[in-house]
Formats: structure tokens, C-alpha cells, sequence
């Protein structure tokens, strides 16, 4: 039986960061599905839509295989991996912040559907870099090619 892993989160934008996990969870995993999620604490660049697009280029030019991009906009992300079949789900953490964010979520998603998360850390090179980060630089105008995969960079290059 094969073992799928989930990847969720916002990925307003996709960045290289989120990129990397994706690929080294395919090391660990036969399948991958990056799940688009809603975070209601922010206002996205993009729509759910349009981040699942975004990804798909990305992981394609990558040469990923064994991986789909979804997206949810309601319900628990516990259920749906449940519905999905997944053996886990799968968080980069780039730092102690993240990991203390994270933990409490990965102790509700086990106690909801009996699925474990698994941390992998990020890759020191890319560390730096988050979504909000991104965002904020494109939004003033700055150069983020050097944070996103081409898909997402030509996409912000559309909305100019």
C-alpha cells in the first residue's frame, strides 16, 4: 500500500521554502497532495484557485511526480486526510516560532483522526524566507525571484 503524505497550508505564495519540503517529503513518501488551505487571519494575494495553479506549474518545472495540489475551504484538515487516506501530514518549520506554532495543531489533528504530522526542518538556505516576507517585498515594489518558484514570480509580474 502506498503511503501518502499531506502538505497543507496557505501558500500565499509558494515559495522555494515550501518547494524543498514538498520535495524531500517525496523522499519519505510514495505520494504527495499540497492542500491549499484557508487561514482566515489573512488576506491573500491570490485566490485558491490561482495558488493551486501556481503550485502545479511549480511541482511540474520541478519534475515532481506522485503529487496532486488541491485545496480546502472548510471543514477539519484531520477529516479530510482521513476521507484521503493519508499516513501523515507534513509541516516545514523553519524555526523554534514555527515549531511552537505548529505543535498544538499536530496534537489536535492526531487527537481528531489519529494522524501524525511530521516536522521536517527547513533547509538553512532558504530559512529566511516566508510568504508574509514575499508579499510584503512584492508589495513595495522589490525583487522576489530569488524566494519563488517561476510560476508564482509570473504571476506577480500579471498583477502589475
Amino acid at each position: 500500500m502506498s503511503k501518502l503524505a499531506v502538505y497543507p497550508g496557505s501558500f500565499d505564495p509558494f515559495t522555494l521554502g515550501h518547494l524543498d519540503v514538498a520535495k524531500r517529503t517525496l523522499s519519505l513518501f510514495d505520494r504527495l497532495e499540497v492542500l491549499v488551505v484557508h487561514n482566515p487571519t489573512k488576506t491573500p494575494s491570490f485566490s485558491p484557485e490561482q495558488r493551486v495553479e501556481q503550485i502545479r506549474m511549480a511541482l511540474a518545472d520541478a519534475g515532481l511526480q506522485n503529487v496532486t495540489v488541491s485545496s480546502l475551504s472548510s471543514g477539519l484538515l484531520a477529516n479530510h486526510c482521513t476521507q484521503l487516506g493519508a499516513t501523515a501530514i507534513v509541516k516545514g518549520v523553519r524555526n523554534d516560532s514555527d515549531l511552537q506554532v505548529e505543535l498544538p495543531q499536530a496534537r489536535v489533528n492526531r487527537d481528531q483522526s489519529g494522524i501524525e504530522t511530521v516536522f521536517l526542518p527547513g533547509d538553512p538556505a532558504l530559512s529566511h524566507i516566508s510568504s508574509s516576507l514575499v508579499r510584503q517585498v512584492a508589495d513595495l515594489g522589490g525583487e522576489i525571484s530569488k524566494y519563488v518558484p517561476s510560476s508564482v514570480l509570473a504571476a506577480y509580474k500579471a498583477k502589475e
